[in-house]
């Protein structure tokens, strides 16, 4: 290990060195199957050849240049993402990561509605700037805003629908909510709680933004998980799956959002450049092609069909291919156990609840290799 390196990641016990598909190769020549997928960043798994050869061609013709230049990349990545997306969320900006999306976002909501404030999700985890901080759930995160002397938002209760409808008034900027709230387990919102925020941004002129930084591109359902839900924000955000591991962000908002954006009042360095702009493109290709959308959600069914056989399941949280199962045990030692069987999982901000967010890709098989180390861990 690098005595260089700063020890703020709490890390498994693994190094990797290769990894194909929902497999990941150790420094021992061991194969683990990877239900992690990298933090929901592994979308068409590791190392799919159509991305793995879109970078190899583009960082051999042109590794980088800023967006002082048009490029015919980031231009066909943005409309892949337009057509992906419903009606009317069109208009795109690329940046680096999920953080910088939200942080544009909530910057796009104040600037057009002239106010401050934001309501946000209990539970809900948005990012590590100053902005994103403000609007995430947890003291040591809001103590990180307080001293940068950012206003924190107004948190309301998950899933509850009178409280997200109190909460907002014509002083609120806009709401920020996950679909389905990563960090906190793979929680879903009810969809009657994402029509309340949105028909309560309706009534005040607020801005709703979804964050879908880990259930979007294909991971609950559909491209954008707001399809899903059948509820549309004025703004979504996307990141860690959109170029299947290179780093990516984007904000995607309606005309009327944008329609007062001039030159200079968005920026990026690196956002939208040609290397992650080729990744995001095979990307899309990949999903839409080997039909992953659709994988997830029948792939996703059948690990939810029998976690909650499992006696120890005590509930299934989230949809297709991010999952959370709420245990009657903690959560980590169950983890832990999965390790020892060479199956990566993640936890949450719930220490009940084990986080499952495999690639797209992820097989009927490898679902069964998965469901029957839960069974003989959890038995």
């Amino acid at each position: 290990m690098s005595g260089a390196l700063l020890p703020v990641y709490a890390q498994f016990p693994l190094r990797a060195v290769s990894g194909q598909g929902a497999w990941i190769t150790d420094d021992k020549g061991e194969k683990w199957l990877d239900a992690y997928g990298g933090h929901a960043v592994a979308s068409t798994g590791h190392c799919h050849p159509e991305v793995v050869r879109a970078i190899s061609e583009q960082a051999a013709t042109l590794i980088f240049y800023s967006t002082v230049l048009p490029h015919a990349g980031r231009e066909q990545l943005a409309d892949l993402i337009a057509e992906s997306c419903p009606e009317p969320l069109k208009r795109v900006f690329f940046c680096n990561s999920g953080a910088e999306a939200n942080e544009n976002a909530l910057g796009l909501a104040r600037k057009v509605t002239g106010r401050q404030k934001i309501v946000s999700v209990s539970g809900g985890w948005h990012g590590r700037t100053v902005a994103t901080l403000a609007v995430t759930d947890g003291a040591k995160y809001e103590d990180g805003a307080r001293r940068a002397g950012m206003p924190l938002s107004v948190k309301v209760p998950f899933n509850d629908v009178a409280a997200i409808s109190a909460a907002v008034d014509d002083t609120v900027a806009a709401v920020i909510v996950e679909p389905v709230q990563g960090l906190a387990g793979a929680r879903d919102c009810s969809p009657d709680f994402l029509r309340a925020a949105r028909l309560a941004c309706d009534r005040e002129g607020a801005v709703l933004i979804f964050d879908e930084i880990q259930c979007g591109v294909g991971r609950c359902g559909s491209f954008a998980a707001a399809e899903a839900f059948e509820v549309i924000p004025d703004v979504v955000t996307f990141a860690k799956g959109l170029a299947s591991g290179l780093p990516i962000g984007v904000m995607v908002a309606t005309p009327a959002m944008t329609a007062n954006l001039k030159v200079g009042d968005l920026g990026s360095t690196f956002g939208g450049g040609p290397v992650p702009c080729a990744a995001g493109i095979a990307t899309i290709n990949v999903i839409r092609r080997e039909r992953l959308i659709e994988n997830a959600v029948m792939v996703g069914d059948r690990i939810r069909r029998a976690a909650e056989k499992i006696p120890a399941v005590q509930k299934v949280w989230g949809r297709g291919l991010l999952l959370g199962l709420q245990l009657d045990r903690p959560a980590a030692e169950v983890q832990k156990a999965l390790f020892g069987l060479r199956i990566l999982t993640g936890t949450s901000g719930d220490p009940a609840i084990l986080r499952l967010m495999p690639p797209l890709s992820f097989s009927r098989n490898e679902a069964n290799l998965l469901i029957d180390a839960l069974r003989r861990v959890l038995s």
